[in-house]
C-alpha cells in the first residue's frame, strides 16, 4: 500500500490521474491521518491483497479485524 503522492514520486503513477494495475484507490478524505484512520488489508490470494480505510475503533473496524484483515503500520505504507 502507498499514498498517491508516493506513486507519483517513486514515478508510478501520474499526479493528474488514477494509478495503474495492479494500484486502486482507497477512497478517503483529504486529510484523513494514521491517528483517527485504519489502513486495513486482507491477502485474498497468494500475494495479492485488497484495501480498506476505517475509522480506528469502531464497529466496521472490529468486525475487519475478526474477519482476519490486517491493520497496516505507517510505516509499511509506502513503494518499497
Amino acid at each position: 500500500m502507498a499514498t498517491q503522492r508516493q506513486l507519483v514520486e517513486a514515478g508510478i503513477a501520474p499526479d493528474d490521474k488514477p494509478p495503474a494495475m495492479p494500484w486502486f484507490r482507497i477512497q478517503g478524505t483529504g486529510d484523513a491521518t494514521t491517528m483517527w484512520y485504519a489502513v486495513m488489508r486482507k491477502e485474498v490470494r497468494d500475494g495479492v491483497y485488497i484495501g480498506a480505510l476505517c475509522i480506528r475503533h469502531q464497529d466496521h473496524h472490529a468486525s475487519l479485524l475478526q474477519q482476519g484483515w490486517q491493520e497496516v503500520a505507517h510505516t509499511d505504507i509506502g513503494v518499497a
